[in-house]
């Protein structure tokens, strides 16, 4: 079976600190989906580590790491990423495998995904620049080179071509800065790096690993309100982030579907343009990105920040079948009196916990139902039963509300401040 770790919100839960944990159990994680747009960080020790595109199991020297083939690959980004993991002191090259069928992003990609951001104004999307909508535009029109093909003869006429066509694109739009020939020829020298890497068909792979009786997890990229057909569209990403895409990403079928575990922060961030029903605009939620270090991991950006939005996350867990969840970042609401969570929407219909189709053009306002803080440092913390009442009575209204149970709430960013709940099955 494959067990699914992803997130339920707008991204920027904490899935690789999760993943981490959890790929102790596993023989194998594997990404599904995404690219370098996606920023998963890890602290082993004193040392910060950011993912982009290895699988967050990487740092458990007995766990395979797959890039599935739902995956888009910057061939440069990738090898910054091997860099920075040689100086973990783990070997890690022979446990990385990357999926044949798994699309490129060019260079000239990353230069059209700028030039069309930047054409669109004050009506920006909030693109991280990397060329990933590009690159899965290129993948639906079925033109897009795949990482498998770096080995045909032909590799280098069929780059060339590409990007033809890209900067014929890119010539209807006003020019940005953008050195296309020097990060060609980095990109060139990366390509030549990847080569020596294991390439593998992910399908078969994962599906003999299943028959062989071991245990896969699959590591979601973004959040699944950023998902191209469930998320708030336009404002999303270009793949599927939510349970169905680990069918398509990683080749296996639904009925190997196991756990399902669905990863929410204790309140709600959301990076670049796009509706945010719960978002606080004043001192409070400059407090919680103090407090939380709310910067985008991959972009830098400020991130977004409210309160956490309990129709919304019921939305989530229905379309992604979540039969447990994760709460993490409790600890940086420690100081506040009262934290809020948005229990209904207001909407010209009335009164309702379900998301609106319109949520982009009219925003619903929150119901906001108030709890009282906790007033307590719990980054020590490591019994659920050791938990203040105040919190503890949260974490199961939370669960009452949700019909899901939490199996694993976080109090820190380092690999043992986990709480780990009685009633876990991860």
């Amino acid at each position: 079976m494959v067990d699914v770790l992803l997130g339920l919100q707008w991204g920027d839960e904490g899935k690789g600190k999760i993943v981490d944990y959890l790929a102790a159990k596993y023989d194998l994680v594997a990404r599904f989906q995404g690219g370098p747009n996606a920023g998963h960080t890890l602290y082993l020790g004193k040392k910060k580590y950011v993912l982009h595109t290895i699988p967050s199991g990487i740092f458990r020297t007995n766990v395979q790491n797959v890039i599935g083939n739902g995956v888009v690959i910057d061939p440069t980004i990738l090898c910054a990423e091997i860099d920075q993991l040689s100086t973990s002191g783990i070997e890690f090259l022979s446990r990385l495998y990357i999926a044949k069928k798994a699309h490129l992003i060019l260079p000239s990609h990353r230069f059209l995904d700028a030039v069309m951001e930047a054409a669109k104004g004050a009506g920006k999307i909030g693109s991280t620049l990397k060329g990933i909508g590009p690159t899965y535009t290129d993948k639906v029109a079925r033109q897009g080179l795949r990482m498998g093909d770096v080995f045909l003869s032909d590799f280098q006429d069929r780059y060339n071509k590409l990007k033809a066509t890209h900067l014929q694109m890119a010539s209807a739009y006003p020019s940005v800065d953008f050195d296309l020939e020097g990060e060609e020829k980095t990109w060139m020298a990366s390509i030549e790096r990847l080569r020596k890497l294991q390439f593998i068909d992910s399908a078969y792979f994962i599906n003999h690993a299943i028959k062989a009786g071991k245990k896969v997890l699959a590591e979601g990229a973004q959040g699944s309100m950023l998902d191209i057909d469930y998320g708030t569209y336009p404002f999303v990403t270009s793949s599927n982030t939510i349970t169905s895409g680990v069918c398509n990403g990683l080749g296996i079928a639904p009925q190997k579907i196991g756990e399902v575990i669905g990863i929410t922060k204790a309140y709600c961030t959301r990076v670049g343009s796009g509706p945010f029903p719960t978002e606080l605009h004043g001192e409070t939620g400059e407090e919680i990105r103090k407090a939380g270090g709310e910067f985008g991991a991959t972009t830098g950006r400020p991130r977004r920040c409210g309160w956490i939005d309990l129709p919304q996350l019921k939305y989530t867990i229905m379309i992604n079948g979540v039969t447990q969840l994760v709460m993490t970042k409790v600890d940086i609401l420690d100081n506040f009196d009262e934290i809020s969570a948005a229990t209904a929407y207001e909407t010209e219909k009335g009164i309702t916990d379900e998301l609106p189709f319109d949520m982009v053009t009219n925003c619903p306002k929150p119901v906001y139902k108030s709890y009282k803080g906790w007033k307590k440092d719990l980054t020590g913390v490591r019994n659920f039963g050791d938990f203040p009442s105040e919190l503890q009575d949260y974490v199961q209204e939370m669960e009452d509300i949700l019909e899901t149970p939490f199996s694993i709430i976080s109090v820190g960013p380092g690999r043992e401040q986990l709480v780990l709940r009685p009633t876990t099955t991860a």
